[in-house]
């Protein structure tokens, strides 16, 4: 034995250093001018040996058809390249290469062309082939190939085939959908070679599942002719091995796929009977795959996981997966079970008045997680107690109990990264509501039949009825307007002890010109500049909802009551509303100067010293909603369109549509998603309680923007290292080159670059992924003001840094 180890192992390494033979291949040339057309018999152009073919093959009996090359002498006849996966041709559609050695693929539906290869024309390309190896080249009068699909994979690598860095597999959307999917394969950059749930429906990579610990060194993938996938540096010497099963390409023809399942496998298929591995079974069989198991390997705190959203990820044998829905959910689409399940019930309302406990339960399930989504955390407490408090939740949908701990966890809708685990020893406690007659399915047909008499009837009375009451409420809504407009304006107390003006609607239609000037629009409103004639020509913003929405008389409420209570000079002053009929209009004093984000991202930048003091001026004005006035407030949407200039360029916070009041004894609340992407903290994407430090989050990239004179987020930038201010300001910071962030600027910020420096470190605090470790709007202050130090901030590293999900901006 000790003799046969070495023994082994140098031979192995002397067959992965010999990756490739040197025999020619066999071409059979395909000349200038040839084509072939889609139709039923998947027309195609063959290798020397028949075992692979180039060319149109149908998906499904009413599909399209793909251009592809695949495996021809199997029956499944298993693809292993294509050219419009994500845009299938219809019939009579054709590839051609053309007489001047263009490749293209005509679509007879739209009269489009896809060029296939379209650089390699330009080098002189004499003749096509599609070789024994499964590459289809483009070649020149010297055989020089000018073009290779081995060299822009879809989906799957063939022995002999090389992966380099920037290279990647693109794992297809289902099984019959060719279409680029939820993840993928590639040789970083940087030398690592990763496996990434994609940003789907966008291509880029966002969450590694499964990586080799290869950074910098990383420099080829090899599939070669033994049946080993492995990666090596830039001298060839192994790194590490993807597959290290020995299989003879003489007895089998192999594949390494990247499936629609995220699980790259390397299957052999046996070329006859009498092969010794896979014991002569004539299919595909998986003789390795990465990661060993995907359920668990997604481990993402945002996502749906390998199974989507309130599903359950089951792992199989060779790193197959199963997906479930938990007890009374279904599946969101029958046909697609990776889109994740929904509730077959109305979820509990949350209304306290009639809270519906009674109408819920819950059924047990064993051995399942939901990693993440926690937003409530009990420890030693018993099982009824976390049952009950859940029951009460109406955010609650699955309630964790480990016995063993007395740890209970609640969790929201949509829960996330389900799996089913024997090594799982708690119990997961899904709520369900257990009256049938609220259950979301169909009335069966033969019961639609048996009352379609009894329906008819009812019909017909409910016509009547219907008739007499909308005759009704028509009479009392007309003559409810009447007596609106028959009322002159007053001082009308919309809440106890606030006094703000109350138009009529005519009053503010004639004060905008029947709102003629535009001034802004938002999701729920449209901002027009008004002059009031009976206020001596004062100039006012008046802000108008939109109407007949449910959610803007609660916004209207909202804001009416959250601004008709504060007053502070850094903050826009509220003179009155219209609460007339369907109208709801809110009268501001109007800023002569505008938006923070205009002034800031205009033309000519604001001098170093506005920038200061509008930072001071809006660290103050959270302050005071945060700490000072009577009910604390969240405003939840700090941005620079919200941030007004006055005269004299004051900062004045705006807009409290979205604020959520808390009460004194409160310090945490759970809301619906708010605010606008970009600026909202990562407590938002977690199902998790908000705080004030919310808004502590959306100052931090505010702060960051008046200091750079530039948005948070510039997808069109060159550098993609500058494209998030965030990342990149803290990546100067760290190597000491803020100044590179004021490269626009006249030269007065430079000059004060240790100023500049710790007001991005401030904002450094801020942008901090735990709540905790932001700093309060009173510290924030006094950092600015001076009165406190600013210690050195670690790196924010939020999710979406780290995971550089760039949809999220």
């Amino acid at each position: 034995m000790a003799f046969q180890l070495p023994y082994c192992l140098c031979f192995l390494l002397t067959l992965l250093q010999m990756p490739f033979h040197t025999t020619s291949q066999t071409y059979n040339n395909i000349s200038l001018g040839s084509a072939l057309t889609a139709q039923d018999d998947n027309s195609s152009w063959l290798s020397p040996s028949g075992e692979f073919a180039f060319g149109f093959q149908k998906i499904g009996n009413d599909g399209g058809f793909i251009l592809a090359i695949w495996f021809n002498k199997i029956p499944e006849r298993s693809i292993v390249w294509s050219a419009n996966g994500n845009n299938l041709v219809q019939k009579g559609s054709t590839v051609e290469l053309t007489a001047d050695g263009q490749f293209m693929l005509n679509d007879i539906a739209n009269g489009t062309q896809m060029f296939i290869a379209e650089q390699a024309a330009a080098t002189g390309v004499a003749y096509a082939a599609m070789l024994d190896s499964g590459n289809f080249v483009l070649a020149n009068r010297n055989s020089i190939n000018l073009w290779e699909s081995f060299n822009h994979p879809t989906d799957t690598i063939l022995p002999t085939q090389t992966l380099n860095r920037n290279s990647t597999l693109y794992g297809s959307y289902t099984k019959t959908n060719y279409s680029k999917g939820r993840f993928l394969f590639t040789l970083e950059s940087k030398g690592i070679l990763a496996l990434y749930t994609a940003n789907f429906p966008f291509e880029s990579p966002n969450f590694r599942y499964w990586a080799t610990q290869t950074e910098g060194v990383g420099f080829q993938v090899i599939f070669n002719e033994s049946g080993y996938i492995y990666l090596t540096d830039i001298n060839g010497s192994l790194l590490s091995m993807v597959s290290n099963k020995e299989v003879s390409m003489h007895d089998y023809y192999q594949r390494a796929t990247l499936d629609f399942d995220g699980v790259l496998r390397h299957y052999i298929y046996p070329k006859s009977n009498g092969s010794s591995v896979g014991k002569g079974t004539r299919n595909w069989s998986t003789v390795s795959f990465k990661p060993p198991n995907i359920c668990t390997a997604i481990s993402e705190k945002i996502g749906g996981g390998a199974c989507g959203f309130n599903s359950l990820c089951k792992h199989e044998d060779e790193g197959q997966i199963i997906c479930q829905c938990p007890q009374n959910y279904t599946y969101i689409d029958t046909n697609d079970e990776r889109k994740g399940c929904k509730q077959n019930f109305v979820p509990q309302n949350c209304d306290e008045t009639s809270p519906e406990t009674h109408h819920f339960g819950f059924q047990e399930m064993l051995y399942t997680d939901w990693p993440n989504g926690d937003y409530e955390h009990f420890l030693k407490v018993n099982e009824d107690f976390c049952r009950q408090s859940c029951l009460s939740d109406c955010f609650c949908a699955v309630a964790v109990f480990d016995k063993a701990t007395g740890g209970c966890l609640k969790k929201g809708i949509p829960l996330s990264n389900g799996r089913i685990d024997k090594g799982v020893g708690w119990i997961s406690l899904i709520k369900v509501r257990i009256d049938n007659s609220t259950y979301r399915q169909e009335v069966p047909r033969a019961r639609k039949k048996e009352n379609s008499a009894l329906i008819l009837v009812g019909s017909v009375l409910m016509i009547i009825i219907s008739y007499l009451i909308v005759s009704l409420i028509t009479y009392l809504f007309a003559s409810h307007i009447y007596s609106k407009q028959a009322k002159v304006s007053k001082l009308y107390p919309v809440v106890h002890s606030i006094n703000l003006k109350c138009f009529t609607y005519m009053e503010l239609k004639e004060a905008t010109n029947k709102f003629k000037e535009e001034l802004g629009r938002g999701a729920f409103a449209t901002v027009f500049k008004g002059v009031l004639a009976s206020d001596n020509g004062r100039s006012v913003a008046v802000k108008r909802l939109d109407s007949m929405v449910r959610e803007n008389d609660l916004e209207f409420k909202a804001e009416v009551s959250a601004i008709g209570r504060t007053n502070h000079r850094n903050l826009v002053q509220l003179l009155g509303f219209c609460n007339e009929g369907q109208h709801r209009i809110l009268v501001y004093e109007f800023m002569t100067n505008g938006s923070l984000a205009s002034f800031l991202f205009g033309e000519s930048m604001p001098s170093w010293d506005q920038r200061r003091e509008i930072s001071l001026g809006t660290a103050r004005g959270l302050l005071y909603l945060h700490e000072e006035c009577s009910s604390q407030i969240i405003h939840c949407d700090i941005k620079p369109q919200n941030i007004l200039l006055d005269d004299s360029f004051t900062a004045r916070i705006a807009d409290f549509g979205v604020a959520k009041l808390l009460q004194t004894d409160q310090t945490r609340t759970t809301t619906r998603f708010r605010g606008t992407k970009g600026y909202m903290a990562p407590e938002w994407f977690k199902s998790s309680p908000v705080t004030v430090k919310v808004d502590v989050y959306s100052f931090g990239i505010l702060l960051l923007e008046i200091i750079c004179c530039r948005k948070h987020y510039e997808p069109k930038i060159e550098d993609e290292d500058q494209m998030i201010l965030a990342d990149w300001a803290y990546a100067c910071y760290k190597k000491k080159t803020l100044h590179l962030l004021l490269e626009n600027d006249n030269g007065e910020e430079i000059g004060d670059i240790k100023m500049m420096e710790k007001y991005a470190m401030i904002a450094f605090w801020c942008i901090q992924e735990d709540p905790s470790l932001r700093p309060t709007m009173k510290n924030v202050t006094q950092m600015l003001e001076g009165t406190i130090e600013v210690s050195v901030p670690p790196n924010p590293s939020s999710l979406y840094v780290n995971q550089s999900d760039r949809s999220y901006y």
